[in-house]
């Protein structure tokens, strides 16, 4: 069975960000579970262990809708597009303050924007008619 747009999408993100979520533990040994400093992983991004587990449960529900079906990719990728542009704006507000319980900066909000851009568009602009197989009938 074809995949849909939206159900490619969210599994290409839930696996990206279960991969994510599991290196991100490799950055944040010592850092306590909600520090508002984290360690750097790949060097840029600030996590700490409960921005790890954030990522980990936002890669099996991406991961889980996306092979489930059309109607479930769509909504995981909408809902989960929304809670990202959402954090990636107030992210900016709450970077230096005792509210970043995830230990975000300033690449963590670009990429949550970045996220939320891709995974709302996909949402709303992609299948609208469902999924169509392009091939040619005999």
């Amino acid at each position: 069975m074809r995949k849909s747009a939206n159900q490619i999408v969210g599994i290409v993100f839930g696996a990206v960000y279960l991969i994510v979520g599991l290196l991100g533990f490799t950055a944040t040994g010592g850092v306590g579970f909600v520090s508002t400093e984290g360690g750097l992983l790949l060097g840029v991004f600030e996590v700490n262990p409960l921005h790890n587990i954030a990522h980990l449960l936002i890669g099996i529900v991406l991961l889980g809708a996306g092979f489930a079906s059309l109607s479930a990719a769509k909504g995981a990728n909408g809902t989960v597009g929304a809670v990202y542009l959402l954090l990636g704006i107030v992210g900016f507000f709450i970077a230096d303050s005792a509210l970043n319980i995830l230990a975000l900066n300033t690449a963590d909000h670009v990429l949550h924007l970045a996220s939320a851009l891709i995974l709302l568009g996909v949402a709303i602009g992609a299948d609208r008619g469902g999924t169509v197989d392009r091939r040619v009938a005999p």
